[in-house]
């Protein structure tokens, strides 16, 4: 099976129903399907127990665990978009996505874990626990294109191993929820999608230099980020259940700090990749939280701590690794 970080963004074919360009995009999805990795704790609520790791130590963890083997577990941040993803895949049908529990638990606490997937119906069936050894190789080894973890390390490790991965927060409190068949996915753009090269000018040599570069290569696509292969996957997901209309179940936004003029470089990226956005939102020095809360997102993703922290409250979000200080600016709004 390809790696995910060998696939390169190729070009969108519209996919209707029962058509030549819906059987080709649907076999190519099932031949390497969109595969996710995530913790116990990104999947479900296990703050609590959490804690009483941090506080009491393992055996006081694992004696807990034991003793809730038959609670079901409350959901986790990551545990919405999972669901509405696994619930793409079509009936008798090779999956179009797959998920691998990837935990530091030990094997006598996996029971837990897979009693309270059963109980919520999700068609999990695979996993790897390493009783406190690093899950950075399995990575590699289940060909994870995205990982989801509630462990700064576990991420890191997921990113060295060449896959997508962010660092969710908290649950957030419940919204109002109005598209109960859509998963809705926002992503940054700088140094998440794309890479951070442009940011390294603003950072090297200002504001204006940024600008004038962006405006002379409008056109010309930018370089692949850490989510490119993982948004490619997406889009021919999204593609698989166009309809006719132009509307799909998966919609995917694009929610950057960059503004006019900053902003056409993004339109011609996705376009020359082949992976269009359903949205975008060029937010300049605007918070981005009220825009992803009106998007419904299901899941964020931004390499800015503060921008996480912020749409944390309202969305499931994802802290990006990036190379740089989590509290300046990556891309500033131009004038």
């Amino acid at each position: 099976m390809q790696k995910a970080e060998e696939l390169p963004p190729g070009t969108e074919a519209p996919a209707l129903d029962g058509s030549p360009d819906y059987a080709a995009l649907a076999a190519s999805l099932r031949a390497s399907p969109l595969r996710i990795g995530v913790s116990t704790r990104a999947l479900f609520d296990l703050e609590e127990e959490h804690t009483v790791f941090l506080q009491q130590g393992v055996d006081a963890y694992c004696r807990l665990q034991l003793q809730r083997e038959k609670t079901i577990v409350g959901k986790g941040s990551g545990f919405d978009v999972i669901k509405r993803l696994l619930a793409l895949n079509e009936p008798g049908a090779d999956p179009f996505v797959e998920v691998v529990l990837l935990s530091r638990n030990s094997p006598d606490l996996s029971l837990r874990a897979f009693n309270s997937i059963e109980k919520y119906g999700l068609p999990i069936k695979t996993g790897s626990f390493t009783s406190g050894r690093p899950i950075g190789p399995f990575v590699s080894a289940w060909n994870i294109d995205l990982f989801l973890s509630n462990e700064e390390a576990d991420v890191q490790a997921a990113v060295d191993a060449g896959a997508a991965s962010a660092k969710l927060g908290p649950v957030p409190a419940p919204q109002s929820e109005q598209a109960e068949h859509e998963v809705r996915i926002a992503f940054d753009g700088d140094a998440v999608v794309f890479s951070a090269q442009s940011d390294e000018i603003y950072k090297q040599k200002g504001i204006e230099a940024f600008l004038e570069h962006e405006r002379d290569n409008a056109t010309n696509p930018m370089s692949h980020g850490p989510f490119a292969a993982f948004l490619h996957k997406l889009s021919i997901l999204r593609s698989i259940y166009m309809t006719p209309e132009g509307v799909s179940k998966v919609r995917i936004a694009i929610v950057t700090a960059r503004n006019a003029p900053a902003h056409a470089r993004v339109i011609h990226t996705l376009r020359a990749w082949g992976t269009p956005a359903d949205e975008a939102h060029f937010v300049g020095v605007f918070d981005k939280w009220p825009i992803l809360k009106a998007f419904g997102a299901h899941i964020f993703f931004d390499d800015q701590e503060k921008h996480v922290l912020g749409a944390g409250k309202v969305v499931p979000s994802g802290h990006v690794p990036g190379p740089h200080d989590p509290q300046a600016p990556v891309i500033p709004a131009g004038a």
